[in-house]
């Protein structure tokens, strides 16, 4: 088989079916079909991709943050209205482009390309190679191993990017699942914290603990 491409000076090329260039194209024009429109990645997994936050995403945000368990577990991270969340799909992708804390990233499914979750970090105040980090996988999927992979990915992604070298997980006690992705991914339990703003019920929050040596690129 042939193809027809128009390269950049606007001149018609043909291909091969089977040549580097060839397979090159294809690469290109899977990639770009199996995304969200124009999802900018920043890592992948066997399963997911992790790019910047684009807008046609607040529903799927929106909805995703709206579900019990993530209202259960993280009921600061929901959204009031589609406004609130056009704001701050707005916010995390302004620091991804610039590069700074709070890093939030969309998170899909490749063989979809569905919204599934997301995941992100965020400074410790006073110690600027520390940080929390965050994940968070819809229902739909929950159960699947997937925060697992993406908390391992995210975790090598941010450490490599900023140059941090401990990074902490914030649990409300009873959270037994979210528990079970940071100790799979070698995070130790190092105190439970009271009187936390994020602590919804008031019965205290794990905290765990992963140190890195890592190298900024």
């Amino acid at each position: 088989m042939i193809a027809a491409v128009v390269n950049e000076s606007g001149e018609i090329a043909l291909l091969r079916e089977g040549s580097i260039a060839w397979q090159l194209v294809k690469t290109i024009i899977e990639n770009k079909g199996d995304g969200k429109n124009g999802m900018e990645y920043l890592f992948e997994t066997e399963h997911l991709r992790a790019g910047k936050f684009e807008t046609e995403d607040a529903k799927c945000l929106y909805e995703n943050h709206l579900e019990e368990e993530a209202k259960k577990w993280i009921p600061n991270e929901s959204y009031a209205d589609m406004e609130e969340t056009q704001g701050a799909i707005k916010f995390y992708a302004d620091c991804v482009n610039n590069k700074h804390l709070p890093y939030v990233l969309a998170v899909e499914l490749k063989e979809t390309g569905e919204l599934i979750g997301d995941t992100g970090v965020n400074e410790v105040e006073g110690n600027f190679n520390e940080a929390e980090i965050g994940y968070g996988i819809c229902k739909k999927y929950s159960g699947s191993g997937y925060a697992t992979e993406l908390l391992k990915a995210m975790t090598e992604f941010i450490t490599r990017t900023f140059g941090i070298n401990i990074l902490f997980g914030r649990v409300v006690r009873g959270n037994h699942a979210s528990v079970r992705v940071l100790e799979k991914n070698g995070f130790e339990f190092v105190k439970e914290e009271f009187g936390a703003e994020d602590d919804p019920y008031g019965n205290g929050m794990l905290i765990y603990k992963k140190e890195y040596e890592t190298e900024q690129e």
